[in-house]
């Protein structure tokens, strides 16, 4: 458990590390993804050790939300004057991700040739 934690952390060690070296526009974290993405279709041994520690930390997401939630409501008084120009921006890109969560599945369902019965 340690080691694949260990591996994760480094793969996002390695992207940040590459995205700074070579001034890519790419987040490091982005990058690290994409090398632990490849080393687990290259050696499937990778993909298994990786998968339990992945599904723990996929498990208790909602606590990586808590220092958002202390930071907003510390200033809530600075956000106020805004509260109406944030509900609308919280609201349309909802809604926008919604739709283009749907258009997305819909053009796969297309490409791949499904249909409902």
């Amino acid at each position: 458990m340690i080691r694949a934690l260990a591996l994760i952390l480094s793969c996002q060690l390695a992207g940040e590390v590459g995205a700074r070296l070579l001034s890519l526009p790419v987040p490091g974290p982005v990058l690290g993804m994409a090398l632990l993405w490849a080393l687990m279709v290259l050696l499937p041994r990778v993909a298994e050790a990786v998968m339990p520690v992945g599904e723990g930390i996929l498990r208790h997401l909602s606590l990586l939300f808590v220092p958002a939630g202390v930071g907003v409501v510390g200033h809530l008084d600075r956000l106020g004057p805004q509260a109406l120009a944030l509900g609308a921006a919280i609201l349309i890109s909802t809604a926008l991700a919604i739709a283009a969560g749907a258009l997305a599945f819909t053009l796969v369902a297309r490409l791949t040739g499904s249909h409902d019965a």
